[in-house]
Parts: structure tokens; sequence; C-alpha cells
């Protein structure tokens, strides 16, 4: 099923008994340990690899390393040449595709146009690159604006924090590593990657090509253990800023757990959409559906409330269920199929016993509602009346992963301000219409990090920044946006006075 044929990858993986056993990567050595974790394919949730699961010992070596060598040899690279070193690792993404695509069909279950799209976008970002250096330039201030600092002047730079831990999450394995790796390596740190748990394994060939890119090989190590066990390396003091991709829940956690720090966090979503009675409902309708069902709506960005001006309400839902009659579920391996499994059997479990609990308190399933094997679910809309029933619903009141949303109505803007702000999520939003007018003032009043107009929410490449207010998240990602988050004001003052450098009358 999995099958890797780079040479480039060989070094850092054994065959045991048809099951590819993989190496962590310590800080320039490819790491092998006594205990495994098995690594499964959530087509079949058959193990299809192994990884490490590094002791506490293994990691405190590893990040002694990265420490002492690895944060100054990145720091001491110059920016030029880190440049062209994230060229070059985006030339070898390109040449070795297809083991990436692979990787991220089986460990990841994503249809083959979904990982190709992982993959390019990497690539995309990387190459994008030197847009987040332009962020790194600092400024020159004056002195002679106070009557304390003249003769004086400061030069404020920016310049990295030191170690980054970038914590991935299983939706985006691939290009949220590469998204992180870049913007830290670009301010000059060095990084230490957790990767996820399900999916770890196009973080560990990422990592591979890196260091066949020539980057520097105590500035980067990816430490597989499983996140329950990861307190003591987020609270270690040698980590300067956490990079965190995952649920308000973990997020809350590692607030609580790792003390002081930079934090950058993208946190919860499940976003709403805003139909207005002057959308194009068909568009409106397929963008809509498509923002449920991609990905098996295991998307931070994926639509999970959907918002719909009274007078359209009928004909626009009707549209909405019959695009989602046609979405075809199955193996992603299948050319044919458009919507994959969930990452795991719990992940349907937890959409099930949403959906039990829309029922339960008055929903009516529009759409969907079935499991179709211990992975494949159907994309499922429901339709609530009550507006104080719908705001006690588990798929309002949290975030489930999985592909599946409540609909309802609205008759005034007020309306659908208030129930789309009620949420504790403030990730993204959604708005479809042409009255500018009505548009502007909803813009105005949504609580949210990013705002999309005739348009599903999709982060793509972060060329736009991103990141959530209330429990969304804490700064933002994005190309020359992340980039502030990893690296720290450094003001230093010349003192000139009496040397006659300035002369005031």
């Amino acid at each position: 099923m999995l099958r890797i044929t780079g040479k480039v990858f060989s070094n850092i993986y054994d065959v045991v008994n048809g099951v590819y056993r993989f190496s962590a990567y310590g800080a320039g050595e490819w790491i092998q340990t006594s205990e495994y974790m098995k690594v499964r394919t959530p087509i079949d949730s058959r193990v299809i690899a192994e990884v490490p699961r590094l002791t506490w010992r293994e990691i405190d070596s590893v990040l002694d390393i990265v420490y002492r060598v690895g944060r100054w040899q990145i720091r001491d690279t110059p920016g030029w040449r880190r440049l062209e070193i994230l060229e070059k690792v985006a030339d070898l993404l390109e040449q070795y595709k297809e083991d990436m695509v692979n990787v991220l069909v089986i460990n990841s279950g994503k249809t083959r146009n979904q990982a190709l799209g992982e993959v390019d976008a990497c690539i995309d970002r990387l190459r994008r690159a030197d847009l987040d250096a332009r962020k790194i330039f600092g400024e020159y201030a004056p002195g002679d604006w106070d009557p304390t600092t003249v003769e004086t002047e400061a030069v404020i730079r920016r310049e990295p924090y030191g170690v980054v831990l970038a914590i991935v999450p299983f939706n985006y394995p691939l290009f949220d590593t590469v998204s992180k790796f870049t913007y830290s390596i670009v301010a000059g740190n060095a990084i230490v990657v957790k990767p996820p748990s399900a999916d770890p394994l196009p973080v560990i060939l990422f990592a591979r090509l890196v260091e066949a890119a020539g980057f520097p090989r105590e500035s980067l190590a990816v430490l597989t253990i499983p996140g329950a066990e990861s307190d003591k390396l987020l609270s270690d003091e040698r980590i300067s800023v956490i990079s965190f991709t995952g649920s308000s829940a973990t997020g809350k956690k590692i607030l609580a757990t790792a003390g002081i720090k930079q934090f950058i966090m993208e946190l919860g979503g499940g976003d709403p959409a805003i139909v207005l009675s002057d959308a194009d409902i068909d568009f409106a309708a397929e963008r809509v559906a498509t923002g449920i069902h991609s990905y098996a709506g295991q998307r931070c960005d994926a639509l999970k409330l959907v918002l719909v001006e009274k007078p359209i309400y009928e004909e626009f839902t009707g549209k909405v269920v019959e695009r989602l009659s046609k979405v075809v579920i199955g193996d992603p391996r299948d050319p044919d199929t458009v919507m994959g499994p969930l990452i795991d059997t719990n992940a349907a479990d937890e959409m099930m016993a949403a959906i039990d609990d829309a029922v339960a308190k008055g929903g009516r399933i529009l759409y969907g509602g079935r499991r179709l094997g211990p992975t494949l679910v159907e994309p499922t809309l429901i339709e609530v009346q009550d507006k104080a029933s719908l705001k006690q619903m588990r798929l309002y009141t949290d975030e489930i992963f999985a592909p599946v949303a409540l609909v309802t109505s609205f008759e005034s803007e007020e309306e659908a301000i208030e129930i789309a702000n009620g949420r504790r999520f403030g990730l993204d939003a959604s708005i479809f219409g042409w009255d500018m007018d009505r548009i502007r003032r909803l813009t105005r009043y949504l609580e949210f990090g990013a705002i999309y107009v005739n348009d599903m929410p999709r982060h793509g490449i972060g060329y736009y920044p991103f990141g959530g207010r209330k429990e969304s998240g804490i700064g933002r990602e994005g190309i020359a946006y992340s980039v502030e988050y990893v690296s720290a004001y450094k003001t230093i003052i010349f003192n000139y006075r009496g040397r006659k450098v300035w002369r005031y009358g």
C-alpha cells in the first residue's frame, strides 16, 4: 500500500515484515529507538509504518544540540543563503513529488488531487519566502524629538528568538510543516517539529529533503512523540516560540503548560457562511457545499454553520442538498472519489454523536447523516428552525472536525450577525451577495479574523493573512505576517552627547 521509491529517502527507513520503520531526525542524526508507535492508514486502519517513540532522554539530548549549536548555525547563515536553501528544498519537493503525494494519500487519506494540491502549495510557499524576508527589516529612530534623548539615536532591528517549536496538525501535515519551517527559518530561528501522531510520515520525508538541500543539520529536529507526552517539551526553557495549529482545547492546555513564551496559534474554526437574498444562488450553493465536504470537513476553515436569508432559503438549501448528493465517497486512491475517509474511527464516532445530539434537540437532517464504513461518512446538512435550540447543539458550541453543517434562516442582518458571533470561535466567515452596503455592514460587525466575500473560506498558501479571534487563535499565519511572531525587536541606542555629532541651535 505505502510505496516510497526515491533513493534520497533510502537511509531513513527499513522495511520490517512489510511495514516501513522510520527514523526520527535529531539535529543531524537519524534516530532509531527501542520503542515504536504504529502508524495506520485511515483508508482501512491497517498499519503502514512505525515511527520512534522517543524518550525524554533522547529528546533532551537533541534539544541540547539545537539550543547550543543549531540556533547559532542558522542565525549565522546569511539571509541570501537561507533563501537559496529554501529554493533548493522546493526543487527537491518538485523532484520527489510522487513520493510525497503517495504518502499523503495513504497516511492522511487525501485524494490524489488533494495531495497534489498540498505538495504544490508547499513548493509555492517555499518560493515565496522572499516576501517574508521583507518584514525582517528594522527602523532608524532619531533622538532629537524629545529633550531627554537629544544627541542620541537608535536602530530598531528584528532578530530571531532562537528555537521555534512547531506543533503540526494531521489535516495538512506537510503544508503546515513547510509553512512553519519557512517563516521560522527566514527569521533565522532553529526549529523543532512535533509531527501529528496520526500521519507523521510526510513530515519525516520533508526533513530528509531539508537535510539533502544543505540546511544546517543541527538547526532542525523532528521529534516523534505522542501529544499526551509533550508537556516537558512544551515547558522547556530552551524553546522560545511555540507555533501551534490545532484545536482550541489543546491550545488552552499548551498555554497553561508552556510558561512565558512567544505564541502563534491557529485554533478552532468551523466557519459560518451568510447568504444574502441577492446572492448568485447556484454559485453560492456550490461554494457552500464544497466548503462543507472538502477533505471530509477536516479543515479549520471548513463551513459548519450556514445562515440563509429567508426569501431564498428553500431554493438555496435545495441546491446545496443537490450538490452534496453528488459527492462520490470512497477510497481516496480511486480517481473518481471526491471525499475520502475521516482520519480515524474516533473522528467518525464524534461526528455521529454530534448529529444525534442535533436531531435530539430539534434538528432535521436534510441530507446525509449516515456512516458508510469505519471512517467513511456522508456529508451532512442539518436544518434547525428554533434559534435557541441551535445554540445548545454541539455542532454550534464545538468544532466537529467532519463534513457536517447546520443551516438556518435569518430575517435581518442583525440576526445573522448575532448568530454568527455567538460561537466562541472567530476564524473565518463567508458572505455571499452583491449589495455592497449590506456586505460592508456585515464585515464591520462580524468578529472574525478573515471574511471571504463571494467565496468559501480557504487559506491556501497564506498569501492573505489568516488567524482567529476569541478562541480561534493568537497571532496570524501568512506570508510576511507569521515572521513577525518568530522574530523579536531589539533596540540599540547610541549616545553621542558632547561629541558634537549634532550642533543644535
